[in-house]
């Protein structure tokens, strides 16, 4: 009996066993994920040019396209040279003259440091890209900061490669050099007096290591100049397209309108240079195509570009602190400003 009432919880027992001991299902495979790479894109944009070639022909024979692609072409044939000459000189400085050079170079007294760190700008070559970290660098030897970020401004708006691009951009202005190199360095002076009077070291962190630590020579200067050719030759190309468009499809009678007030002139072209960020070997053909504007508010638009602009900030912040470019930038953008336009009534 005992055996007969057992039987069919065993018979149970065998049909629940096989369920238990199986192995559970593996989740079915996802498929391959297509990845959207460059040279997909570059593909699917060629192909799509020559599909719609007879309606980008047709745009392009538009006589404000025709004027939009003369200016463009000529900002960006003219400045390319300086920017890639610019991006060289200022890699190898970059990589092969160590930080401690400037330490021994400047004087030991913070005020007199200043002025000196500011004139070596128009010595030493070096785009906005460069500038930061060899201002960083010059901080952790031991360089006093107001020395470290009167360089730091002067260094990519009044070095020689600069300065020659402004010749050749304005050559019927040749007081357009002497009036950028006098209003640009007096910017980083009063910058870094005024951070030697007010700054506080809890507004700047310390960059902790130098930029290429671990790298050979050769191999840091290449990435240099790869990285600093792409950067800034992108923010080139948006700028050359933002000014071919000021010039062919802005209404005549806006840029008029701003070009007639001196105050809305200066802070327009200020602000823009804020935006277009332009690396500062190729800026000066950028605002040489400004005809409409006057002297002065092209020179604020070459004195404030190559010391504050959207990818500067996001530099300075990266390199000393969100608390110090908050600080900084803002009192930059003014002194900028302000220097330009005396400057400009004073030389122009």
């Amino acid at each position: 009996m005992a055996i007969t009432r057992s039987a069919p919880h065993e018979k149970g027992a065998r049909r629940d066993r096989p369920q238990t001991a199986s192995a559970p299902l593996t989740p079915p495979t996802p498929p391959e994920e297509r990845q959207l790479t460059s040279p997909l894109v570059l593909t699917m944009v060629l192909l799509l040019m020559v599909l719609l070639q007879g309606p980008i022909r047709r745009a392009l024979s538009a006589p404000v396209m025709q004027s939009w692609t003369t200016v463009f072409v000529a900002v960006v044939v003219q400045a390319l040279p300086f920017l890639v000459l610019g991006v060289l000189l200022s890699a190898a400085i970059a990589v092969y003259v160590p930080p401690s050079f400037f330490a021994r170079a400047l004087p030991s007294r913070p005020g007199l440091a200043v002025p000196v760190a500011g004139a070596a700008g128009a010595l030493l070559p070096g785009c906005e890209c460069a500038s930061v970290p060899v201002a960083g660098a010059l901080v952790r030897r031991g360089v006093t900061p107001a020395a470290a970020l009167a360089f730091l401004l002067s260094a990519p708006a009044i070095n020689p490669v600069v300065l020659t691009a402004t010749a050749v951009a304005f050559p019927r202005d040749p007081e357009m050099v002497l009036a950028r190199f006098v209003a640009s360095l007096l910017v980083a002076c009063a910058m870094g007096w005024l951070w030697q009077r007010l700054g506080r070291t809890d507004w700047l962190r310390l960059p902790a290591h130098a930029p290429h630590e671990g790298e050979t020579k050769g191999a840091a200067f290449w990435d240099s100049v790869r990285h600093d050719v792409m950067h800034a030759g992108g923010f080139l190309v948006l700028g050359a397209m933002a000014a071919a468009t000021l010039k062919a499809v802005a209404p005549e009678s806006w840029l008029r309108t701003a070009a007639e007030n001196p105050a809305v002139a200066v802070l327009t072209l200020a602000v823009l240079a804020v935006v277009l960020s332009i690396c500062s070997e190729a800026d000066a053909f950028v605002a040489a195509s400004l005809t409409q504007f006057s002297l002065t508010a092209r020179l604020a638009f070459l004195v404030v570009g190559p010391m504050i602009d959207l990818k500067l900030f996001a530099m300075q912040t990266g390199t000393f602190g969100r608390g110090f470019a908050l600080r900084f930038a803002p009192a930059t953008f003014v002194l900028a400003i302000g220097s330009a336009v005396l400057t400009g009534w004073v030389l122009l």
